[in-house]
């Protein structure tokens, strides 16, 4: 193509980046397995409670209505986040989201303020948390009624994953690594004050 002065002009297209913000570029790539194993915590805290819901109530109906309503409750939660919280981050349409939502929640919304962060997910966090409380207030009636060992044992191992290790692994991994994390109220509230890094 040549220009106004019959010189030769070269028109270059630039890939986009991967990321959506300066502040991701440099920091740490996620692949599709590595989405899947940081997601692993909650999916089995779901199903765990899914589990609890159902034992806990075997002779009756009720038993698979609560575990099925309790599974697509815990779907929907996380759609919930990925639609209303994960458009303000700046791992939107990102690999540097460690669960990937980033990348989902770019197919469904737009981009948003990133300063409004803090103000969504104070806001709709607290939509998702009675999934950590909803097995163990059905659970732990029951079983000081009619104990049952299987029943004791998921309570167990829910309460083991649902508080100790999906948190940790939250705090410790993608949290850890989050360019928002002085702004995040989840880590406020780990007590631990944070600096950004150069």
């Amino acid at each position: 193509m040549k220009g106004l002065h019959g010189k030769k002009l070269t028109i270059t297209m630039e890939e986009p980046n991967d990321t959506n913000d300066e502040g991701c570029q440099d920091r740490r790539q996620y692949t599709f397995a590595q989405e899947l194993i940081n997601n692993i915590p909650y999916i089995a805290m779901t199903a765990l409670g899914a589990a609890v819901l159902l034992v806990g109530f075997p002779s009756s109906a009720w038993g698979p209505i609560l575990a099925a309503a309790y599974l697509a409750y815990g779907v929907a939660g996380a759609f919930w986040i990925i639609l209303f919280v994960c458009p303000f981050c700046r791992y939107w349409n990102s690999r540097s989201c460690p669960c990937g939502y980033g990348r989902i929640a770019a197919r469904l919304r737009d981009k948003s303020p990133v300063e409004c962060f803090d103000e969504k997910f104070k806001k709709h966090i607290p939509v998702i948390v009675p999934l950590w409380f909803i097995p163990l207030l059905a659970g732990l009636p029951v079983v000081v009624r009619s104990f049952s060992w299987t029943l004791l044992v998921l309570l167990l191992v829910f309460a083991l994953d649902a508080f100790a290790v999906l948190p940790l692994i939250s705090t410790k991994h993608g949290c850890k690594e989050c360019p928002q994390k002085d702004l995040c109220p989840w880590m406020k509230l780990r007590g631990k004050p944070t600096v950004a890094p150069d």
